[in-house]
């Protein structure tokens, strides 16, 4: 046993030898300096490539942002023009529906507006026929071409009730204020060149261009009456105040107070 124990010991001695030895080789052959440096090296680089990997990440994060938030502001902003163009489409549109309803019911409008022309025509007529004559001639043409537009297709209807609208103005102005005009006027189968004056529809007289003639209109009777000589000089300066000849004065002059068309 004795034996036994001390090849034990010996065996594990030279073990231990063994494992000195090992242990002895490699510290025998420790890792150069230039190995460490290039170890670093490498170290560093990898470090500094992933930073800039890192870093170039990070600038295509924030540009991502930037572009994100311009696109939202542009997205708000067209948003809000579109509403904006929209609201004026449906206007439009509201604007066409109503025109488009105006244009059906022209037909029908026309149906009652043509008659009713006629009419205004007929009562234009009858009333220069019953009124004063001042500018008789004028005014009778007035109404015959009014006759004549309204059987022409290419003036439209809208310029025929214009017309008919502004010849009863004019015959409105006929009854302000006091007017002369030249003319002629016909006395014993003659024609005589004289001056009218009238003031408004209240009186309308004549005056020779000599001023030694006179007559006034009878509205009544429908004919001229020769007016005393008295009323010669009146109605000169009358006829000088209606043409801004002379300032404007109070005059006496016969009246005859003309009837009115129904």
């Amino acid at each position: 046993m004795t034996t036994v124990i001390k090849r034990s010991k010996i065996a594990a001695a030279m073990v231990g030898v063994m494992a000195l030895a090992g242990s002895g080789v490699a510290a025998a052959n420790p890792p150069s300096l230039q190995q460490l440096q290039s170890e670093q090296t490498q170290t560093n680089r990898s470090q500094a490539a992933s930073q800039e990997r890192v870093d170039s990440l990070f600038d295509q994060s924030r540009d991502l942002l930037a572009d994100y938030r311009a696109i939202v502001a542009e997205y708000e902003a067209l948003k809000v023009y579109n509403d904006h163009v929209q609201a004026l489409i449906d206007d439009q549109q509201r604007e066409l529906d109503s025109l488009q309803a105006q244009i059906d019911g022209i037909e029908e409008t026309r149906q009652g507006v043509v008659p009713l022309m006629y009419k205004m025509i007929d009562s234009l007529d009858e009333f220069v026929g019953l009124d004063i004559p001042i500018h008789s001639e004028s005014r009778e043409r007035r109404v015959q071409r009014l006759r004549d537009i309204m059987t022409r297709s290419n003036v439209t209807d809208s310029e025929k009730f214009r017309q008919i609208v502004e010849a009863y103005q004019t015959e409105m102005d006929y009854g302000v204020g006091p007017n002369s005009y030249s003319g002629t006027l016909s006395v014993d189968g003659q024609d005589v060149a004289v001056d009218f004056f009238h003031l408004g529809r209240v009186v309308l007289m004549a005056q020779s261009l000599d001023m030694r003639n006179a007559w006034l209109w009878d509205n009544n009777a429908r004919e001229w009456n020769r007016v005393e000589d008295s009323f010669l000089s009146p109605l000169t300066q009358a006829i000088r105040m209606s043409r801004r000849q002379t300032a404007f004065d109070v005059v006496r002059l016969p009246v005859s107070a003309a009837e009115n068309a129904e």
